[in-house]
């Protein structure tokens, strides 16, 4: 599926693919799908999570089909339909869904972020809400979807051990993720890996203005020297900061990294051509601080 959109050039905009599901609409980030097909019949796999329908396997590769209504907390009345089949997080997984009702290419700007009225924030499968020809799409979060079915797809704080005993760094470093939860993992990843100077926002709006506020005090090196940032983002989407960040003279020189599910191929080539220091899929947090020792000998960070 042609995925080759505006985010190549850091535009801040996205292309939604909505689908329905017990009559309402819903949507999902183009860059995420990889096809479209009509729905095949599956093989149970015993034991599994209730929102698991089986698998198959259309040429030769094999897919796990998720019963989205059932973590929806729908009833599943569906008969038929399609599979949305995704790739991010290095998975690849098929949604089974109604029909497929179109693209529409939108701006993070127009995306309004759930509130609480939808619930706890953390816990919310929204992720948010767009109107398009007077309908209010649903933007499912896919990645809590999946982690909530198997937990072991989510970041794996526990690899930070693995890298043995670390001493205090205080290298300030701005984080933009719009997720709370992962705002909160990515935030104790690093400080047990020793980085405590951290700045945490929710999108690449508030990140962007934050380094402004920084250079219009004159305090950008003792506030920031490091940037890592989310792609899916509402507001600002982390390929628009990278850009900004890297046209800016005053900035330039600042290293970002990108940490995101969908750092495949594609995206990969997208990012490099803004500017972008380091590109990691997520739940690889080892080697985001990996990356982030890595960057910090090179650009000598604490100095």
């Amino acid at each position: 599926m042609n995925t080759d959109i505006l985010l190549e050039s850091g535009s801040n905009e996205l292309e939604i693919l909505e689908f329905s599901l017990n009559g309402y609409s819903y949507g999902i980030n183009v860059a995420k799908v990889r096809e479209i097909i009509p729905y095949e019949r599956v093989t149970p796999i015993p034991n599994s999570h209730p929102s698991i329908e089986g698998i198959f396997m259309p040429r030769e590769t094999m897919i796990t089909a998720i019963n989205l209504s059932n973590c929806l907390g729908q009833e599943d009345t569906l008969v038929g339909g399609m599979f949305i089949i995704t790739n991010f997080n290095k998975l690849n997984m098929a949604f089974h869904v109604e029909n497929v009702r179109g693209i529409h290419r939108v701006s993070w700007k127009e995306i309004a972020k759930p509130d609480h009225s939808f619930g706890s924030i953390e816990d919310t499968i929204i992720s948010g809400v767009v109107k398009r020809n007077e309908r209010l799409i649903i933007i499912l979060d896919f990645e809590k979807i999946i982690t909530d079915i198997n937990p072991e797809t989510g970041l794996r704080v526990s690899e930070i051990e693995s890298l043995g005993e670390r001493r205090a760094r205080n290298v300030p470093i701005l984080i933009a993720e719009d997720s709370p939860l992962l705002n909160k993992l990515i935030v104790e990843s690093l400080k047990k890996a020793g980085y405590e100077n951290l700045t945490h926002t929710e999108n690449g709006q508030q990140a962007y203005d934050f380094i402004c506020k920084c250079k219009a005090e004159g305090t950008l090196r003792e506030k920031v020297r490091c940037i890592i940032t989310d792609i899916e983002m509402p507001m600002m989407d982390g390929h628009r900061l990278t850009k900004l960040v890297k046209s800016d003279e005053a900035t330039a020189n600042i290293p970002v990294i990108i940490f995101s599910s969908l750092v495949n191929d594609d995206m990969k080539r997208k990012g490099k051509a803004l500017g972008a220091d380091a590109q990691i899929s997520k739940p690889e947090v080892g080697d985001l601080m990996k990356i982030m020792d890595e960057l910090v000998e090179k650009y000598h960070l604490e100095d």
